[in-house]
């Protein structure tokens, strides 16, 4: 009987090793009470084809052993793969949108043509998707075998539904059809409106869905910034050239090479932030300190740019005066006069710093009033 106990060998490698001799002299007990039945019924010893066709009604050795095993017998089960494809669609929109800006940016400058900015786009999309849906397999894998499943998948609100419906209503064939025809109108009847408060609210995303699509998106930015994801690289020499007789290159190559792990922290932690809110359920007040907390990092960030970065020089003022005045030239300027860039860059720090500090005075307020 090599054939069965081959079969055995085979089956007892895929057991645990704590019942692995009990299960298998269980079923080399069966196995050998079917041969005599069926050596019974033929009046001789069966070949060894009979036997292998026995073995095959056994069932192959993986699938024997996987009913001897505890735990999920699949890599995500149907409490889990809804929020996993959420995951994918979040994840592949920010890969897209870094993709697409960095290509048009590259074309722009002229790095690259139009048709090979495609099919980079294309090779990187591809690269980047793998990657992608790998990871978050690989996370899913985790997450469906430990025992205590996170509180944003076993406590979960309608209001999270929505979120997996994200194309589900459309219809391929139905808008090549329109394409064809240049009918951009919707066929389906339009629902009667809602007031603009109910809307809102019905459209609103749920805190934990907001924290885990906030934890995708950062970690897809993450993944970009140290290279890890392999979607468009630009370096930051090719961002921008020598403009007004300034190289701006070489000062955005300079300020990448010293905000480079500061970044990366920032995101790693956004990410640890945003799914540690998920776990708790989206609960206000943590939310308020970590976008108070955030907001003070992305201030003081803003601020090494406008004091000490290598771009300070060119857009430092110390006055309210001075900022306003080269605003002023700004819109005055004729195509001739040069600095404009700079003012620009001025502006938008200053813009962005106020819009931090907008932001934190908000989350400080939802930090003491908890709603």
């Amino acid at each position: 009987m090599d054939l069965v106990e081959r079969y055995l060998k085979t089956l007892a490698a895929q057991l645990p090793k704590d019942s692995r001799d009990d299960i298998v002299a269980e079923l080399r007990d069966e196995i050998m009470g079917r041969i005599d039945a069926l050596e019974a019924r033929l009046g001789r010893a069966p070949t060894d084809d009979e036997v292998e066709a026995l073995l095959r009604e056994v069932g192959h050795p993986l699938t024997v052993a996987a009913r001897y095993r505890s735990g999920p017998q699949a890599l995500m089960g149907p409490e889990l793969y809804p929020w996993w494809m959420f995951g994918v669609k979040v994840g592949l929109t920010v890969m897209a949108c870094v993709t697409l800006i960095g290509l048009a940016v590259r074309v722009l400058v002229g790095d690259v043509y139009v048709g090979q900015a495609i099919g980079q786009g294309i090779a990187s999309l591809f690269s980047g998707a793998v990657t992608i849906v790998g990871l978050l397999t690989v996370a899913g894998f985790i997450l469906e075998r430990q025992e205590k499943k996170p509180d944003f998948i076993a406590r979960w609100r309608v209001k999270d539904l929505g979120m997996f419906e994200l194309g589900g209503d459309f219809d391929a064939e139905q808008w090549g059809q329109k394409l064809a025809r240049g009918d951009w109108s919707s066929s389906k009847a339009k629902p009667e409106s809602k007031p603009g408060p109910e809307v809102r609210k019905s459209a609103e995303m749920s805190p934990v869905a907001r924290a885990v699509a906030s934890a995708i998106g950062w970690a897809v930015v993450l993944l970009w910034w140290t290279g890890l994801l392999q979607v468009a690289p630009i370096r930051p020499e090719d961002l921008a050239g020598v403009v007004d007789g300034l190289d701006y290159g070489r000062i955005l190559g300079e300020m990448v090479r010293a905000a480079y792990w500061p970044v990366a922290l920032f995101a790693a932690c956004r990410v640890g932030f945003d799914l540690m809110r998920a776990a708790s359920g989206g609960n206000v007040r943590l939310t308020a300190l970590g976008d108070l907390v955030f907001g003070i990092a992305a201030a003081w960030g803003l601020l090494w740019v406008w004091f000490w970065s290598a771009l300070s020089p060119l857009i430092w003022v110390g006055t309210v005066t001075d900022f306003v005045e080269r605003v002023r030239v700004l819109i005055g300027r004729s195509g001739d006069d040069v600095g404009g860039v700079a003012t620009i860059l001025m502006v938008v720090v200053v813009w962005a710093f106020a819009a931090e500090v907008v932001r934190m005075v908000r989350a400080a307020a939802r930090l003491v009033v908890g709603r």
